[in-house]
């Protein structure tokens, strides 16, 4: 049974302590990544007009809830969001500009796949207002590429490289581990490549099987061979916080590095527990009005949602109020995946309510404690789920 007490409420409008950040959905992809979870869909044509309308409208309704608020990150997400026409970004963030004050320095990133086709499309991406691309690459070689179900080969991710530092100042790319038949040898060596090419930013993930989707229906069939056991995949993990950090791209979260200052606003508004409206297909919103939070979702389906903003002039399908405990579980399980952790002097009671079980963590070596900042020691980091029930529970 837990503790009434611990649910002490974040907060209100403790967001402001984070920022306020804008995630667009683009749910198409040209392929279906045999791995990816993620809400995207294969169609043979996009009105792409239709959608940009569809995103202004929501963008309307969204800045009439958010008024007088700083926009410090802007966040095109997929799906496969360099298949949008650099016109379709421009209207959008054309009604960006228009609805929210625009912070000096923000942060617009846009997730891109690593063809000659996309890559086409950068200059027109940053001329309408784009200043950061994420990357997909995931893998450097052609054999592990096509295992992934990836339609770029490693040729084109350089190249398309090439293109995007060359437009852009800030570029982060996507690297996959563990993967089918990967040596720990193997991957130092394709890390300190990748790394020896990076501008400021990566991302890093083992590879999950996920139920689902492909792979996921592969490997309970016993048909994915070659995955690397727990022992290897964390000799992976540890590999990948060295060779980062001696190369200048210290982790600042789980699975991303960035040298000093390259960080990204938009992510750190996430796990920092900011505000962030999501718009499109799938997408969520954790907002705070009247001193209340509310986490927004809207339908999976892009049709659904498209004929749900006509239809209504909302493609939000739910608002809900997040409760005390909601708060301080998602509070202290984002905010715990970063290296720096969480002020405890956040949440009202500050560190009270957790001093025994924190303790306990401390001693154990997963917790490291100064002042009310509670941090994940690098040994904890990898274990961060069972981390979380023995705060939150006292039990493990």
């Amino acid at each position: 049974m837990r503790s009434q007490s611990l649910w002490l409420v974040v907060l209100p409008d403790d967001w402001e302590n984070a920022g306020f950040g804008l995630y667009i959905h683009w749910p198409f992809c040209q392929a279906k990544c045999p791995y990816c979870d993620f809400n995207s869909h294969v169609v043979a044509h996009i009105d792409q007009m239709a959608w940009a309308k569809a995103y202004v409208s929501e963008i309307d309704r969204v800045g009439a809830e958010t008024q007088g608020r700083l926009l410090r990150s802007v966040f095109f997400g997929g799906g496969t969001p360099s298949l949008m026409d650099p016109e379709v970004v421009d209207v959008i963030l054309r009604k960006v500009r228009d609805t929210w004050t625009i912070a000096n320095d923000i942060e617009i990133t846009l997730e891109a796949n690593p063809t000659s086709v996309e890559a086409g499309r950068f200059a027109g991406y940053r001329q309408v207002g784009v200043n950061r691309v994420s990357m997909g690459i995931q893998a450097l070689n052609d054999v592990d590429l096509k295992a992934l179900g990836r339609l770029h080969s490693a040729k084109d991710a350089m190249a398309a490289f090439d293109v995007a530092r060359r437009e852009f100042d800030r570029v982060s790319f996507d690297l996959i581990y563990a993967r089918q038949n990967q040596t720990l040898t193997d991957w130092q060596a394709e890390l300190r490549t990748a790394l020896s090419m990076a501008i400021d930013h990566v991302s890093l993930y083992q590879l999950t099987i996920e139920s689902g989707t492909a792979f996921g229906d592969r490997y309970a069939a016993g048909k994915l061979a070659g995955l690397p056991d727990d022992d290897r995949a964390a000799d992976m993990y540890e590999a990948t916080q060295d060779i980062c950090g001696e190369s200048g791209f210290p982790a600042y979260e789980v699975s991303n590095h960035a040298k000093i200052g390259a960080q990204s606003t938009h992510n750190r508004i996430y796990w920092t527990y900011g505000d962030y409206v999501g718009i499109g297909p799938g997408a969520h919103g954790r907002v705070t009005l009247n001193g209340q939070r509310f986490a927004t979702e809207t339908p999976l389906a892009p049709g659904k949602w498209l004929d749900c903003v006509r239809k209504t002039g909302s493609g939000e399908q739910s608002q809900t109020a997040l409760s005390q405990e909601d708060q301080s579980i998602e509070f202290l399980l984002m905010g715990l995946r970063l290296t720096e952790g969480v002020n405890l002097g956040r949440i009202a009671g500050g560190r009270g309510v957790f001093d025994k079980n924190i303790k306990d963590l401390v001693e154990m070596g997963m917790l490291s404690l100064d002042q009310d900042q509670l941090c994940t020691t690098q040994a904890g980091r990898p274990v961060l789920n069972a981390i979380l029930r023995q705060l939150l529970t006292g039990s493990s």
